[in-house]
């Protein structure tokens, strides 16, 4: 599948090693973007006698049995970005600037035995001057504020455990395309509210009731419980080359949107199928499709999306190349006003889809893309890709990554534009990784419609340090 390629710099390798005849120390686990997901109950390092000054907080006994125990971490991510022509080229402040983006996260996460756990991460993020429209947005600075506060009950059901988190939490789910903690940007999303977690041998259901916790730069965030997200989400993960699935039902609450002309209070549901294997030993597909049904003000809704991403890699190499071509169609507005066919995206990382420029988001679109990626060296990987984009309907807008109309129809052209991506991550230890990359948006057709319809440039210089 298309990934997100700086998530795989985080992934650690090293396991201890010792002269002596005395037990080896199970493997450190890997770093994962969601830090609640870690699990470090097996790992054990003395102070003074670890090789990384940070493993020994990794697991910290608070008891003579080791049934309570306490792990802490964190990460520092810093960011440069360089802009010329953003949005298209708007004048309002200007559409060409510099600026650097910095965010800390630390967490502690206490096991009080086998049945209770209370995981707490929070956050500061901060931004230099940005002089692009928008300005420093709430998606890039919030000062000193809790990212996620939970506790977990936990329970043996038979074959299986069961879980019941309750407070504030990171929602991430199947390829993310639909629910993510949105790691791209500075002030990464969280929501509220309960969480019913079940696992048995291959499989995991979470069925959750939710808001959306609202950024405020300066004050504490707190949720909008008129914007709720819930579900139930289940995957059987795949055995040794087999076939993968995640069968989901979701279901969120607007207040007051308008979508090509109809307004008033949305409540959609979204029920969905994801699958992905591999095929031919050195190939892998993945496809995702969802339905959209529900109500926005007095007006039904009749929406969907549907996205496939087929992999080949085509021999032993020590560049280890991937080729890919990925196919994402999401549905528009064929009449403004009446019934609502513009698909909703719900809360995406759209930046590992549509082109990392973050121009465009999952409605009303047509887009392809092929690429290939390497390991340029053992811990640098390097990918290209190319994006094509289109309207789906030409009497419906273009909207943004975050879902906000961006220019509105109807057009006489089809054609948004195309992207070129380059993107390279470097591990230089299992805590610290650096990667950049550079983008341009061809403006097309549809875009020279508007007032402004500038091409778009995007360099990025990114460092990340996770312990």
């Amino acid at each position: 599948m298309l990934r997100v390629a700086f998530a795989s710099t985080l992934l650690c390798a090293r396991a201890s090693a010792q002269a002596a005849p005395a037990p080896q120390p199970d493997p450190r686990p890997p770093f994962k973007w969601q830090r609640q997901d870690e699990n470090w109950s097996a790992f054990r390092s003395e102070f003074g006698e670890s090789k990384w000054l940070f493993d020994p907080f990794k697991h910290l006994p608070l008891d003579d049995q080791g049934a309570w125990w306490l792990s802490l971490g964190g990460r520092f991510d810093t960011r440069t970005e360089w802009w010329d022509g953003f949005g298209f080229g708007a004048t309002t402040p200007g559409n060409s600037d510099a600026f650097l983006l910095s965010r800390i996260h630390l967490h502690a996460d206490a096991h009080l035995g086998e049945h209770v756990r209370a995981f707490v991460e929070a956050r500061t993020a901060q931004v230099t001057e940005r002089d692009l429209p928008g300005g420093a947005r709430d998606i890039d600075l919030d000062t000193l504020d809790l990212y996620n506060a939970f506790v977990d009950l936990s329970a043996t059901l038979g074959d299986g455990k069961l879980s019941l988190r309750t407070g504030r939490q990171s929602l991430a789910y199947g390829s993310q395309r639909l629910v993510s903690p949105l790691p791209w940007v500075n002030a990464w999303r969280t929501f509220e509210g309960v969480n019913a977690l079940w696992r048995s041998g291959r499989w995991s259901v979470d069925a959750f009731l939710t808001a959306l916790v609202v950024l405020d730069r300066f004050q504490p965030n707190e949720r909008d419980d008129d914007k709720q997200l819930y579900g139930v989400y289940a995957t059987r993960a795949p055995e040794q080359g087999g076939l993968g699935f995640d069968l989901y039902v979701l279901g969120n609450t607007r207040p007051n949107v308008t979508i090509n002309g109809t307004s008033g209070d949305e409540r959609r549901h979204t029920a969905g199928l994801r699958a992905w294997s591999p095929w031919a030993e050195r190939g892998d597909f993945e496809f995702e499709g969802a339905w959209q049904f529900g109500e926005v003000g007095d007006e039904d809704v009749a929406a969907w999306f549907g996205s496939t991403v087929i992999g080949y890699k085509p021999g032993d190499s020590a560049f280890a190349p991937r080729v890919f071509i990925g196919l994402d169609a999401a549905s528009g507005d064929r009449t403004p006003g009446g019934s609502v066919q513009t698909f909703h995206q719900l809360y995406p990382l759209g930046h590992a889809y549509f082109g990392l420029a973050d121009v465009l988001g999952r409605q009303n679109l047509v887009a392809a893309n092929v690429g290939c990626s390497i390991k340029a060296t053992p811990r640098t990987t390097a990918t290209l890709t190319a994006h094509v984009f289109q309207l789906l309907d030409k009497d419906d807008g273009i909207y943004a990554v975050n879902g906000a109309l961006s220019r509105s129809g109807p057009f006489n052209s089809a054609d948004i534009g195309q992207e070129l991506d380059l993107y390279v991550a470097h591990t230089v230890t299992p805590y610290f990784s650096v990667y950049g990359g550079y983008s341009h948006f061809f403006s097309g057709n549809a875009v020279e419609e508007g007032a402004v319809s500038d091409d778009i440039d995007f360099l990025y210089f990114g460092t990340a340090l996770t312990f």
